[in-house]
């Protein structure tokens, strides 16, 4: 039987962290609060529109805003950087082979007819391979290029749950059609570092509601044609 997707749900606890989604009105973005129980120590994931009241929820967490995380650098999944890190400053990390994207963030802005965005520099690189700890916790970083140049997916230590970007989503998968996009690539990641993940691992999306490995392995209409061979 095919992993059912989990229920969408505000809040997701597993293995001692709390997963909290911030979702933004103008995009159908989702933001992340990932906290460590433990310790209280709290990293924030792809901030966009919702990102006052992400730093509110900090606040009433009582805890310590650990860093910012960003899978990549599209303007709907940055909007939110300089709003969450004026209330609490944390480091920003980015991945290298997005960095031109986020330094363009304002010709972006110009494609979709948006706001121009002052962010902050970031202030390091979330390099493949590393992890980032936070408390007693930390997420493991993938590359997962072809939605953008340096998209990444962080994936939680015990392997209960991605965070994915654009990567993949319930039923479908990361448009490649905005600069820096590549459809082989992108389906590569998602066979290399989302279907290696075991099936009943939790993804958390950039858009829409939550699904797991097992459920895209054998259901997403954009995976099945492909899986076990070459692209179509």
């Amino acid at each position: 039987m095919a992993e059912r997707p989990p229920p969408h749900q505000e809040r997701y606890e597993s293995g001692g962290l709390v997963v909290d989604t911030f979702v933004a009105a103008a995009f159908g973005q989702n933001a992340y609060l990932v906290r460590d129980a433990a310790t209280g120590a709290t990293v924030a994931v792809d901030p966009g529109g919702a990102a006052e009241e992400m730093a509110d929820a900090v606040d009433a967490g009582g805890g310590e805003l650990a860093a910012i995380l960003l899978t990549h650098a599209h303007y709907d999944h940055v909007e939110g950087v300089a709003t969450l890190r004026d209330r609490h400053p944390a480091p920003v990390h980015l991945p290298e082979g997005d960095r031109l994207l986020y330094a363009h963030v304002g010709e972006q802005a110009r494609m979709f007819g948006l706001p121009d965005l002052d962010l902050p520099e970031p202030d390091a690189d979330l390099a493949p391979g590393s992890g980032v700890r936070f408390g007693e916790a930390e997420l493991t970083v993938r590359a997962a290029p072809g939605h953008s140049p340096g998209h990444v997916i962080l994936v939680s230590s015990a392997g209960e749950f991605a965070l994915v970007g654009d990567v993949i989503f319930l039923g479908s998968i990361g448009r490649t059609d905005l600069p820096g996009g590549d459809f082989a690539t992108l389906m590569s990641s998602i066979r290399e570092q989302v279907l290696s993940l075991p099936d009943a691992t939790v993804l958390f999306s950039g858009h829409g509601p939550p699904t797991t490995v097992g459920h895209e392995r054998r259901s997403n209409p954009f995976l099945i044609p492909h899986f076990g061979g070459g692209l179509a």
